[in-house]
This record gives structure tokens, C-alpha cells and sequence, in this order.
């Protein structure tokens, strides 16, 4: 790793610095050099103290470990990582990633669906994964049991994306070991979280929006209601995507997610076909993602009384950054200025789709 990945990958895996900071950050001072010095002040701005920041030994350390693993990274903006997931502000900053990496070259479908899925479930699952590894589609999914395990097996051959939830070492559900491990040879394995980090409740919706991330649509095969699936689904939603589900009957409850999403406007989905027609031509409209944040609009001198007005505006309550933009009737580039400094500062959360909320 070059001077400038250590630099990256310490603001990475700074507390407090997510991507969305991550990527302002660099916007507004150029480099992941600089960004590091101005932390410090920026904090303090914020009316905290900055977090400890990673030190150059943790991230080497870190950085070997990977190389060991045969695995690499890559980080937003630059080389082989995934143009689609590069979209949204919330995609990871970077990624860990092994295999045959011209996948991620390839356009891609995401599918996902119940762990407890019925027999007729998993084998439709692979049928289509199968017919779109025919049709020049990668599949992507989470290797989790059920749907996520079929679909990898029936686009094993093709080509296929294995999300984790957590380290790239680190094997689960324990019985998909042989096929983890087969994916890293002949797919892709990708994770968000450092090698070692054994996968924890709150590290599942960070995998699936990456699974959204990465696809032109998300098929969902047997979901229940408040599932991890349908969290995958919203996440199509947010960043655009096509989202399609598969029909099930009313009596199964493992059809309820699926019944659910068609009834609020997901593409039914019968077969192979329907998605292809549903998801278009390779090369569509999403093929570029657009320009990030420019420094005219993450920098900005900002007075007390503005700072003030913008902290008052925020609660426990989270709210979209472009009503505080609105109500305050200050420029974008203050109010996330503001929005930078309380981060940094541990004072601010943010939530899915655009809001924040005083932490």
C-alpha cells in the first residue's frame, strides 16, 4: 500500500468517520492526508473532541493481514471498485475483496430471500441464477442459508458475488465453508469489515445495502414481514434500483415479504425472463455513476450564530438534511459544514435516506 491508501484507510477506520464523512472529508481537502490534520479542528468546531484517530502501525497490520489472505483492496472512486455501488453516499469507503475480480466488470443482479426457504423456493432460486449466469449477469448475494446459498450454487459456474457480513476469514454460516471458499476462487468474496470481525446483528443491513449497492435490481425469493431481505429491498429502493419479487401463496408466511412488495409496486417476478425485461439492456442508464461531492458544497466558512441555528434545528428526532437546509435558509455547503464538524465531534448520527439526528 502507497502512503495515500495507509492515509485512506486510517480515516476508514477512525471512529466516528463514516462514509458519507469519509467522502466529504476528501471533497473538501484534497487528500486523506490533509483530511487527517484537520480533524482535530474540525471537532473542535463541533463542540467536541476529535476521535482517536487510526494509527499508521493498526492499518499496516491490518493491511498484511489482508495480503495474507490473497484478498486486496479497493477503495471508492479509484480502480476495480464496483461502478453501481460507487452511487450511493453511504457505499463503504472501501472494500475487501478476493477472487476473480473481472466480475465486478460484469453487470449484476442481486437475490436474496427466506433462510427457512422451501425446497421449491431454493430450486427456483437456482434455476434463475443459473439463467442469468446464461444471459451474462453475475448474481450477488449474502451466502446466507436458504435463498442466498442457492442462488451462489446455480451461479457458481457463471459467475457470482458473495456479500459478507463480516471479515473476509471468517466463515458463516459455518456449514457454507466449502462454498465460501470456492467463491474465492472462482467468484467473488467482499467484505466491508476487517478480516478477524466475526459478523454481528448490526453488521447485516451494512452487508445487504451493499448487495443492493452493487446490482442493476434486487430479486426477493420468499421473505418474511421485517426480514433481512426486505431490508435489501429498501435499500434497491433508496439508490434507485429495480426492485422484484417473486409471488407466493397468502397461507405461506414466508411469502408475506414477497406478496408485500409486489402489492407496494415491485415487479412480479415469474421467471428468468421477467427480469431481464425488467432490469433492461447491459449498459443502461446506471451504468456511470454520478459526480461526487464537490468542495463547493462540503466547504464553507460558517459564523456562531449560523452553527447555532443549524444545532437548534436538530433533535433526537432524525430529519432529512435538505429540510435543515430548507428551514434554516442557509447554503448546502453550511449546513454541511456543520453537519461535518457535529459528526466528527460524536455529537451527530446519521440515518438511512438522507436524515440525521443529534446523537
Amino acid at each position: 500500500m502507497d502512503q495515500d491508501d495507509i492515509s485512506r484507510l486510517r480515516l476508514i477506520r477512525t471512529s466516528g468517520i463514516g462514509p458519507v464523512t469519509y467522502r466529504q472529508l476528501l471533497a473538501r481537502f484534497g487528500t486523506a492526508a490533509a483530511a487527517l490534520e484537520a480533524v482535530p479542528e474540525l471537532a473542535r468546531r463541533g463542540g467536541g473532541t476529535a476521535p482517536p484517530i487510526a494509527t499508521i502501525a493498526s492499518v499496516a497490520r491490518e493491511a498484511e493481514r489482508v495480503e495474507k489472505l490473497g484478498a486486496r483492496y479497493l477503495f471508492s472512486g479509484r480502480g476495480l471498485y464496483p461502478p453501481l455501488l460507487d452511487m450511493p453516499e453511504s457505499a463503504p469507503a472501501a472494500l475487501i475483496v478476493s477472487g476473480d475480480l473481472r466480475l465486478l466488470e460484469r453487470p449484476a443482479v442481486a437475490m436474496v430471500g427466506a433462510r427457512n426457504a422451501s425446497a421449491a423456493a431454493a430450486r427456483l432460486a437456482r434455476q434463475i441464477a443459473a439463467e442469468l449466469g446464461e444471459a451474462g449477469r453475475v448474481v450477488v448475494s449474502g451466502l446466507a442459508r436458504g435463498i442466498d446459498t442457492a442462488a451462489h450454487h446455480g451461479s457458481l459456474e457463471s459467475g457470482t458475488i458473495a456479500v459478507i457480513a463480516g471479515g473476509i476469514d471468517i466463515f458463516y454460516p459455518p456449514e457454507n465453508e466449502p462454498l465460501q471458499r470456492e467463491i474465492g476462487q472462482r467468484g467473488v468474496l467482499v467484505a466491508e469489515q476487517p478480516p478477524g470481525i466475526e459478523p454481528k446483528a448490526r453488521h447485516f443491513p451494512y452487508r445487504n445495502r451493499i448487495i443492493a449497492g452493487m446490482a442493476m435490481g434486487t430479486v426477493v425469493v420468499e421473505a418474511a414481514p421485517r426480514s433481512g431481505s426486505l431490508i435489501t429491498a429498501r435499500y434497491a429502493t433508496e439508490f434507485g434500483r429495480e426492485v422484484m419479487a417473486v409471488p407466493g401463496s397468502p397461507l405461506d408466511p414466508r411469502a408475506q415479504g414477497c406478496n408485500h412488495l409486489i402489492r407496494e409496486g415491485a415487479t412480479l417476478i415469474q421467471c428468468t425472463a421477467d427480469i431481464l425485461e425488467a432490469i433492461g439492456p447491459i449498459g443502461g442508464a446506471l451504468g456511470q455513476p454520478p459526480p461526487r461531492f464537490s468542495p463547493d458544497r462540503v466547504s464553507a466558512d460558517v459564523s456562531d450564530t449560523e452553527r447555532r441555528a443549524i444545532v437548534g434545528l436538530l433533535g433526537p428526532t432524525a430529519v432529512p438534511v435538505d429540510e435543515l437546509i430548507r428551514q434554516s435558509g442557509l447554503s448546502t455547503a453550511i449546513v454541511q459544514t456543520v453537519l461535518l464538524e457535529l459528526e466528527l465531534a460524536g455529537r451527530l448520527e446519521r440515518h438511512a435516506g438522507g436524515r440525521v439526528s443529534l446523537g
